[in-house]
């Protein structure tokens, strides 16, 4: 286990987070405290951060430092983005922080701060492809990767709070000639970075005005699960959020449901930000991260004692096998479970009963993996629990609507429950949920011939006969659990062939 406390001393906030990696489950945030410091306001007109300004910082990292002590963390790690970086006396500030409170305030790069956030959202996003924002205080940084490698990257030094500044002092937020203004100069900023135009692929977003404007959408909309970690907006998405935003008065932001109070004055020039990006990438989707900055510097940390713990091509396995590790699932029968409901889709797909996409197919699998993971909670509920648990959980490399699927198949008990489960998002049409039924009661019947958790099934084969379907399965220890939950799941099996089923257990 390793354990590590970072500070983010940003322009708009500066933010806690304990992070604790173990190899079984993973990077996870034991701590995340923030408090907003609005930094960049303090920059006077020569560029020199105030001593109110200084003053600030050193209050609320002494509360920081006090705050990882009592978890008893000896690495702290203390890092500065635009608004120090961009500061002249910026060597007085490090040295003052040092000097009163003994931590080493490092300072990054634009360009380091753009690739940690591409190495945080390639770690959490399935795309290979994708344009990345990540727009803070007093900066934007712009990245592009392809086949999940980083192609180019680009720090800008503008941010919401200097936008704020140059175009809204003295302003309301939906003042008609700043915004207009500011539209000019962002896309006029973007269409500089030659990299960057005409690029059609998804944008991720980073950073808290991207989760504000993604929260004020779910409001909109009631969206039915939680997180928005992964979550997607069309170009009309955004619109609507900015049109809401423009046609809001000032007095009436604190209504706007999703919108962060620390952040109703900034959220108009991060609206404008995104709806211009849009349309000069040209994209396909905007998708938000959760995961940016912060978690890729830690990554980048603590690969230096564990080179292989973050793998950027099994984002879904590696999330998935943390969730089974977060809900103690026996690793032996989740693999035999898996194994087993992959056997018996290729004996179906023998026959054309079912064929699926390979999307589909993991999704299966993987809901093999952690099926009934409610049990932890409560074994008489467990397909309630597993049901909620996982719609509602932070998966990595998933798309929220087959994060839905997952927890439908992995939680299957019967049709009832799987209609009802369904109304919660209406997401699937009466064919999906055909589909989704029959990969539900494969697995159901997978975890019948493992009941026991003993791997005593070898192998199995279907063939078909006169009068339906019969399926031998050929085992190894002593079959009498199986045998009895087989055949009271064997009507979830008849249903997927439409046809009756014999089943025989021979000894291998």
């Amino acid at each position: 286990m390793k354990k590590i406390s970072l500070i983010d001393i940003g322009s708009n906030t500066i933010r806690l987070v304990i992070f604790e990696y173990t190899e079984a489950h993973g990077l996870r945030e034991e701590r995340n405290i923030k408090t907003p410091a609005r930094l960049a306001q303090y920059i006077d007109n020569q560029g020199v951060m105030t001593e109110e300004g200084i003053d600030a910082l050193l209050k609320i990292l002494h509360s920081f430092k006090q705050i990882s002590d009592k978890y008893d963390i000896e690495e702290i790690y203390p890092v500065a983005t635009a608004a120090i970086r961009q500061s002249e006396n910026r060597n007085d500030i490090i040295q003052r922080v040092k000097d009163e409170l003994d931590l080493d305030v490092k300072i990054i790069s634009g360009d380091q701060e753009a690739t940690f956030g591409y190495e945080a959202a390639v770690h959490t996003i399935s795309y290979y492809d994708a344009v990345t924002i990540d727009i803070g205080g007093g900066s934007t940084e712009l990245t592009f990767y392809e086949d999940k490698n980083l192609i180019y990257k680009k720090s800008l030094p503008f941010g919401v709070v200097t936008l704020k500044s140059m175009f809204f002092n003295d302003r309301e937020h939906n003042d008609k000639k700043a915004i207009k203004e500011v539209k000019k100069f962002v896309a006029e900023q973007f269409k500089k970075v030659n990299w960057l135009p005409g690029r059609n692929v998804p944008i991720l977003a980073i950073g808290g005005s991207a989760r504000n404007i993604a929260r004020i959408h779910q409001s909109l909309i009631s969206y039915p699960i939680a997180g928005v970690h992964g979550y997607t907006m069309t170009r009309d998405n955004l619109q609507t959020v900015y049109k809401l935003l423009k046609s809001t008065d000032v007095d009436d932001l604190d209504s706007v449901d999703g919108l962060s109070k620390d952040r109703a004055d900034l959220i108009m020039p991060a609206s404008i930000v995104f709806n211009t990006l849009f349309d000069v990438v040209e994209a396909t989707e905007f998708k938000f991260s959760r995961k940016g900055l912060r978690e890729g510097l830690a990554m980048s940390i603590i690969s230096r004692d564990y080179p292989t713990a973050f793998n950027k091509y099994r984002v879904f396995d590696d999330s998935i096998k943390q969730l089974t590790n977060d809900f103690n699932i026996d690793e032996t029968d989740a693999n035999k479970r898996t194994e087993i409901v992959d056997r018996l889709y290729h004996q179906l797909e023998r026959f054309d009963i079912l064929n699926l996409s390979r999307e589909t197919k993991m999704i299966m699998k993987q809901a093999a993996g952690i099926y009934y993971l409610g049990d932890f909670i409560d074994r008489d509920a467990s397909s309630q629990h597993t049901y909620y648990l996982i719609s509602n959980s932070n998966i990595n490399g998933i798309s929220h609507r087959d994060r839905v699927k997952l927890a439908l198949i992995a939680s299957f008990k019967n049709k009832t429950l799987l209609d009802f489960y369904a109304k919660e998002t209406g997401w699937f049409d009466d064919e999906e949920l055909d589909e989704i039924q029959s990969l539900g009661s494969l697995v159901k019947f997978a975890n019948a011939l493992n009941i026991s958790n003993t791997g005593i099934v070898d192998s199995l084969r279907l063939s078909q006969t006169d009068e339906g379907y019969e399926l031998i399965i050929k085992y190894n220890g002593d079959p009498i659990a199986e045998e009895y939950y087989a055949l009271r799941q064997k009507k979830h099996f008849e249903k997927i062939i439409g046809q009756k089923l014999w089943i025989e257990f021979t000894e291998s």
